[in-house]
């Protein structure tokens, strides 16, 4: 099965004002599937630099190969041959002296690891849209309208009947993770699956950029990220665990990020709130993949084990990120801890407006789950309508302005 991916509207769109189009995100996410199934009015040739010979033609002369691929041109994996980057940009500025329509010329995919993907925005700034693409979300695998997660209580009542789940679906969910491959196979062994995209991970990105000499210790790093999901970061425990100093943990941890397997969740402060705690809290995108490092391979037992909060955590988290940017937009969202350990999961920023919300398991978590929303009360911000995202059936009203919100939301 073809999963629409929400993204492809937002394509659509920038196909008609740029260029061209970058497309980020992880290996396996369906950046390729994506650009190759658009549905636009120009037709548009694939080629792929994960193939030697189209990379070594393309390295070793850009000119010529752009000469003999013409737009309108999918290049798949540009970071294997930035040299292509100048010619693109002088193709791009010819067509825009000579034609009314210059833009949709070229739709490019890669991975922000690479020092190379830095070139991109300057070298063909203010002709390039860059968009990132993450596993499929709930909406994407539930086949309905994936609009970007507000708690409002309008909002709300729009999402909450698209779909029907529960607990044991959710975590079947969040074993399996959000790679396409997973959902188009539901008889591939998830076990191996992932085995087979950590080593090739592993091989074909991630070596080359570190230069990884010890494989077992990335691979350590690589868990000790994975059961810190949802927890506060800190580089010396990364660093002990895996048995490497703390330059080797934040320059390992970097990669992860730039590359969207982790996600850095900053606290929030202003001038009214100080900013109490410093260090972020750390997400891995792909619940599947933290499971799979973590050593989790049954949904039963993972729901039951001291891990099962933060990755219940983690799979909303990710879920209300990608309804952001799987619409294009950026999303504004942070967590807040005050001195007095008070913490909120979560704060959406969205046109000036802060929306609290807490996380829980629970399908009947309790007024008491929202009893440090009153860390917000000496902001002056305008603070909107929030809530407790939980297992609980429909809406269900805590205060004036607060609710119980259904996973089914999101």
């Amino acid at each position: 099965m073809l999963y629409k991916r929400t993204i492809s509207s937002t394509l659509k769109t920038l196909i008609k004002h740029y260029p061209v189009i970058m497309l980020t995100g992880p290996r396996q996410v369906g950046k390729t599937t994506t650009l190759r199934n658009l549905e636009t009015s120009k037709e548009f040739k694939y080629i792929s630099l994960d193939n030697p010979l189209v990379r070594a033609e393309a390295k070793s002369n850009p000119e010529l190969f752009l000469q003999r691929n013409k737009p309108p041109l999918i290049i798949d994996e540009i970071q294997y041959a930035d040299e292509l980057l100048p010619y693109i940009k002088i193709i791009v500025d010819d067509f825009r002296y000579k034609s009314d329509n210059p833009n949709g010329l070229y739709l490019l995919t890669g991975s922000q690891m690479f020092q190379s993907m830095n070139n991109i925005s300057e070298s063909l700034a203010g002709r390039v849209a860059i968009l990132n693409l993450y596993g499929l979300s709930i909406s994407e695998l539930n086949q309905v309208e994936e609009t970007k997660f507000i708690p409002t209580y309008e909002n709300l009542s729009k999402r909450v009947d698209r779909y029907q789940t529960n607990i044991e679906e959710v975590f079947d969910n969040i074993l399996r993770g959000s790679y396409p491959e997973l959902y188009r196979n539901k008889n591939m062994d998830i076990g191996i699956f992932y085995s087979s995209y950590v080593q090739t991970y592993l091989e074909k990105d991630i070596r080359d950029v570190l230069k990884i000499k010890d494989e077992l210790k990335f691979l350590r790093f690589l868990s000790s990220v994975a059961v810190r999901t949802g927890k506060e970061l800190v580089y010396e425990e990364l660093a002990r665990d895996a048995d490497i100093n703390l330059k080797t943990a934040m320059s390992w941890l970097s990669v992860l990020i730039s590359s969207g397997i982790v996600y850095l969740l900053r606290p929030y402060f202003n001038n009214e709130i100080k900013r109490i705690v410093k260090r972020p809290k750390l997400y891995m995108m792909d619940t599947g993949l933290a499971c799979f490092l973590a050593r989790y391979n049954d949904a039963k037992s993972l729901e039951i084990s001291s891990y099962s909060g933060q990755i219940f955590e983690t799979y909303v988290v990710s879920e209300i990120i990608k309804s952001y940017v799987n619409n294009g937009l950026q999303a504004k969202i942070y967590y807040i801890r005050d001195s007095n350990q008070k913490e909120i999961d979560l704060l959406i920023l969205d046109n000036n407006i802060l929306y609290p919300i807490e996380i829980k398991k629970s399908s009947n978590p309790g007024k008491k789950a929202i009893k440090h929303f009153n860390i917000l009360d000496s902001t002056t911000m305008q603070i909107g309508e929030g809530g407790v995202i939980c297992m609980i059936s429909s809406i269900i009203s805590i205060d004036k302005t607060n609710n119980f919100i259904p996973i089914e939301s999101l």
